[in-house]
């Protein structure tokens, strides 16, 4: 084997993992004329290629039946069996329609092969690739006429965004669906997707990301997961062979945080419960960052671990200033985050989750700590010790605002997905300025929001949503969206975005300025509580033709101001009937210019005939929360219940604008500038 970070350093150990594909029972024909492409083991029983190599088997791939061809080497021995497809991005609409070409990315698909227990595997990366790296591609080819192993070496030296590209090579062909190691981490950081005009496209491993959200996407978690098992047995043995982290060792020279520990560590994390989103794990790593760096600050740069390994691997090359460098800050962080990670699997899943092994490992290594850190690990993992102080209340980890605009150009609405991490801190993480028609908003942020939420997600806490809306949009029926289809009736996706979380619509136009002091004086009554209903709209005497004839009319936008303007400190406007046109938009204008924060209203049609109801129940809703913030989930459960009561049929469509006036976004919205109308201020 070659010297370390040389061309073919890791060429033995990538060897044994690759398999050919085809075929079943054609895969090792000596003319290929039923290979398809190149495979890898990622763990025992565990295959990763590209969807498109395996779509070379038709239709019956995409039944999930056991149609793909697997052939490796087992030493000298040559082994054959067939895998079953169990997860694919993208899938093709209609398995039996001629593939697209090209196949859209990632282009990955796992593909699950029993009967390879003793399989070896490659070593994935646990953090995105850097680049410019000499990296080396490996598969099948034949190139030369006959099936054989072909190794490459280049240059990574940069990212369109969704696909890495390399430098002055050229996959072989035959070797798509192949392993890309980079030769100065010494792990797999992508899958070789085809050729370019000038180099080649590489899928990074961090695209396996999606395979998590799919239907099933918990096959991706359990193949990882036994990766990381794989590769602790494969250390421990007695086998003299060459392995990745003794291979990896040299290539780093580390201490200890160095490649022994993490296979250690992450063999551990291995035998635990799978978190459920990237949020549960990132509430971890903030805190950990929090307690080594000495300060509160959310990280502005956002990611989305699916697996706890995948979160250490988020806390390399901490810089801490003004710190001893003395201290190995990677072994610091990586033994705070395993204890963090102990105790929150033990709190959550109790004697169903066992910790042991885990805290025995994180007492022997943290040893050699400095007392502080040993102190706090101590209060960590140590039944029945109070939490230390840097483990923060249970709740989710971050709320998910959605911000649109007003349309700039045409009737486009740009919008943009932020997380809100400690209700001062925002983290931009999808946005579309151009915008899209009101008609294709739930379509295109169905996946924006789906994505943001899991990242804010902690467990069982949920990240409310909350809406940043032009007052057109008032009556938008966000709360009724679904962001993933049923996958079955116990799926909890199923349920509306309102019924599975908090979701409060707040003014776009007001956050534009200073808040006024009258927004100010009422949110802080709307904090102290009590709240009282008052209508939105009222309906006030006048005079006929003949003035002797009474007759009623509706209140002029000044009278509404005024009446308003005049309420009590906890007073919220309701209204039976939409706010985003018309009367009821012109009774909003007064309300929000009167400074009022909280407001309840209906987004159905208008001609509702249950509005006595729906005051009563408005009235009563709002003296059982009490405060502001307790009507959040009241309002939660009402959405949730009312379907299937008929009682409360008038709370289907129930809306609530909660708008505290010091909560980001604080002004620099680009917006074109009002018509000014009636009510208008």
């Amino acid at each position: 084997m070659s010297g370390p970070g040389a061309p073919g350093a890791f060429s033995a150990l990538v060897r044994p993992a690759l398999v050919r594909i085809g075929d079943p029972g054609g895969g090792y024909d000596p003319h290929g004329d039923r290979y398809w492409g190149t495979g890898f083991f990622i763990a025992p029983g565990w295959v990763l290629t590209c969807a498109h190599v395996v779509a070379e088997g038709g239709s019956a791939v995409w039944r999930s039946e056991p149609a793909v061809g697997i052939v490796w080497e087992d030493g000298a021995t040559t082994r054959e069996t067939t895998g079953t497809v169990v997860l694919a991005l993208p899938r093709p609409d209609r398995p039996e329609d001629r593939p697209p070409d090209p196949w859209g990315l990632p282009d990955l698909a796992l593909v699950r092969v029993p009967g390879t227990r003793k399989a070896s595997c490659v070593r994935l990366s646990e953090r995105p690739a850097v680049w410019p790296a000499a990296v080396s591609l490996h598969g099948w080819s034949r190139e030369t006429g006959e099936l054989g192993v072909r190794h490459v070496h280049g240059t990574l030296n940069g990212s369109d965004g969704r696909a890495l590209v390399t430098d002055g090579v050229k996959p072989v062909p035959g070797c798509s669906g192949g392993p890309v190691v980079d030769q100065t981490q010494g792990a797999v950081v992508g899958v070789s997707k085809g050729r370019g005009p000038d180099g080649g496209a590489v899928v990074p491993v961090t695209a396996l990301r999606g395979l998590h959200d799919l239907p099933g996407g918990e096959a991706m978690g359990e193949a990882l997961r036994a990766h990381d098992r794989y590769h602790l047995d494969r250390f421990h043995s007695l086998d003299d062979r060459p392995d990745w982290t003794r291979q990896q060792l040299v290539l780093s020279g580390a201490r200890g945080g160095g490649p022994v520990l993490r296979t250690q560590l992450h063999g551990h994390l291995a035998q635990l419960p799978a978190p459920t989103a990237p949020g549960e794990i990132m509430h971890l790593v903030d805190q950990v960052k929090a307690w080594i760096r000495d300060d509160g600050l959310p990280d502005a740069l956002e990611s989305d671990p699916r697996t706890w390994s995948e979160g250490a691997g988020l806390l390399r090359g901490l810089r801490v200033p003004r710190r001893d460098d003395a201290r190995d800050l990677d072994l610091d962080a990586l033994l705070l985050y395993a204890a963090h990670v102990a105790r929150h699997v033990s709190e959550r899943y109790g004697d169903r989750a066992d910790t042991t092994g885990l805290t025995r490992w994180i007492v022997d290594r943290s040893g050699d700590a400095d007392r502080y850190l040993r102190r706090e690990i101590d209060r960590l993992v140590t039944p029945g010790r109070p939490a230390p102080l840097s483990v923060r209340e249970p709740r989710a980890r971050a709320d998910v605002l959605l911000e649109i605009d007003t349309p700039r150009w045409g009737r486009s609405y740009p919008w943009r997905v932020k997380l809100l991490l400690d209700g001062h801190t925002v983290s931009p993480l999808h946005c579309d300025d151009r915008g899209v028609e009101r008609a294709r908003l739930r379509e295109t942020l169905r996946e924006p929001l789906a994505d943001a939420l899991r990242r804010g997600d902690s467990g069982t806490h949920l990240a409310a949503v909350e809406a940043v809306l032009p007052r057109e949009l008032f009556d938008e029926p966000l709360d009724t969206w679904r962001l993933e289809p049923s996958h079955g009736p116990d799926d909890a996706w199923a349920t509306t975005l309102g019924q599975r979380r908090i979701v409060v619509i707040r003014d776009a136009r007001r956050h534009d300025r200073e808040p006024a002091p009258e927004w100010r004086e009422r949110w802080e009554a709307g904090e102290n509580g009590p709240l009282y209903a008052a209508p939105l709209r009222a309906e006030v005497p006048g005079a006929g033709r003949d003035a002797h004839t009474p007759r009623v009319r509706r209140e002029t936008w000044a009278e509404t101001y005024d009446r308003l303007r005049e309420a009590e400190g906890g007073t919220v406007p309701v209204y039976c009937g939409p706010v985003g046109s018309g009367d009821g938009l012109m009774a909003m204008n007064a309300a929000l210019a009167a400074g009022h924060p909280l407001a309840l209203w209906r987004t159905g049609a208008h001609d509702h005939t249950d509005c006595a109801e729906f005051h009563e129940g408005a009235e009563r809703l709002l003296a059982k929360a009490v405060t502001a913030e307790g009507l959040r989930h009241p309002i939660r459960s009402l959405r949730t219940r009312a379907p299937d009561r008929a009682d409360l049929a008038w709370a289907e469509t129930i809306a609530v604008l909660l708008d505290p006036p010091d909560r980001p976004p604080h002004g620099g919205r680009l917006e074109a500038p009002p018509l000014l109308g009636e009510g208008e201020l």
